[in-house]
């Protein structure tokens, strides 16, 4: 597999970029011309020549990628059914519906999504003056929302959106985490004294890391550096040495000093990556945790794929959909820049 898919990419040279996220295999990493986390990847979407673009990851990455790309560039992803449970957490219509409940009292609540959201999730924030963020540029983005209207409506993840309002220094009284049951019904109109509204959504893998693992790691090594991501509890987050993005665990690792034990709190398919690439320390994952969907993108369906490039059906996002989501997205590009 790895000699078609080099002979593949030799064959059809710049017509082809492969973009792969760190959360991927290493034997899809290897193939990958541009590897990064969410924000990276997006950045690079408007300056690619490539007439086919294949996303290696999930399927609202590719999504965003067939958003930004321009009409005459085809977006592929090798596995179709490569989802996001934390995305799959925020329906569209009921993320309008809600807003719509929180708007009833003449309160202007600008919506603002994790990029692990579906396109019409992305439409719904654009259609309504709001905009995406990544765990890269969530403080920034955050702060940006806060500024344009009388409220945020954080949406799906639960724990960024809090993580994050801690480092603003926003005060935890002004702060709810909504009921959104029974199509948003227990959702009141906006509260003048309340600043963020907060999605009960979260991410699979990240919710596998609690507080007792960081308390084990400190009474039995007080020397290690625990490092973890911005999706996992408030208090995990708390205890640790450090958080953010993919991007900044990967920074963190690097610079640790050498003979150094490091835990890191991530997906498990980047700590075991960055323990390989640093054999100078001791590179911990906080717990083994996998993303599943992640792992559907193997070198056998990539290989598989790109075989099959002419007639592969590529990643497609309806004009009404996309404008919008388009608009949400630029608004993050251009006060990220």
């Amino acid at each position: 597999m790895n000699k078609e898919i080099s002979a593949i990419r030799a064959r059809l040279g710049k017509k082809l970029c492969i973009l792969a996220h760190h959360y991927q295999a290493d034997d899809v990493v290897r193939h990958a011309d541009i590897l990064g986390d969410s924000l990276e990847l997006a950045r690079h979407i408007k300056g690619l020549e490539a007439q086919h673009i294949v996303f290696c990851g999930v399927h609202f990455m590719a999504e965003t990628a067939a958003i930004l790309a321009r009409p005459e560039q085809k977006v592929h992803i090798p596995d179709l059914g490569a989802s996001c449970v934390m995305a799959n957490m925020v329906p569209a219509p009921l993320a309008e519906e809600v807003l719509a409940r929180l708007n009833r009292g003449g309160a202007r609540i600008i919506p603002l999504t994790y990029v692990n959201s579906s396109a019409a999730v992305k439409a719904v924030c654009g259609n309504h003056g709001g905009s995406v963020c990544t765990s890269a540029n969530a403080p920034t983005m955050l702060r940006w929302a806060l500024r344009q209207g009388d409220g945020v409506l954080f949406l799906p993840d639960a724990n960024l959106g809090r993580n994050t309002a801690r480092i603003l220094g926003l005060d935890e009284n002004r702060i709810e985490r909504l009921d959104i049951r029974g199509q948003g019904r227990f959702v009141p109109a906006a509260d003048p004294s309340r600043q963020l509204y907060l999605w009960p959504g979260l991410c699979a893998v990240h919710a596998k890391f609690h507080p007792g693992q960081i308390s084990a790691i400190r009474a039995e090594d007080p020397h290690a550096l625990i490092y973890v991501h911005p999706e996992c509890d408030p208090e995990v987050v708390g205890m640790a040495d450090g958080a953010g993005s993919t991007t900044y665990l990967i920074k963190a690792v690097a610079e640790a000093p050498s003979g150094s034990t490091v835990y890191v709190g991530t997906e498990f398919s980047l700590v075991n990556r960055l323990a390989a690439r640093h054999p100078d320390k001791t590179i911990r994952p906080l717990r083994t945790a996998l993303c599943s969907n992640m792992a559907k993108v193997t070198e056998a369906n990539l290989s598989r794929m790109l075989q099959e490039l002419g007639t592969a059906q590529p990643v497609r996002v309806e004009e009404h959909i996309a404008r919008p989501a388009r608009l949400a997205l630029e608004r993050m590009l251009t006060a990220c820049s």
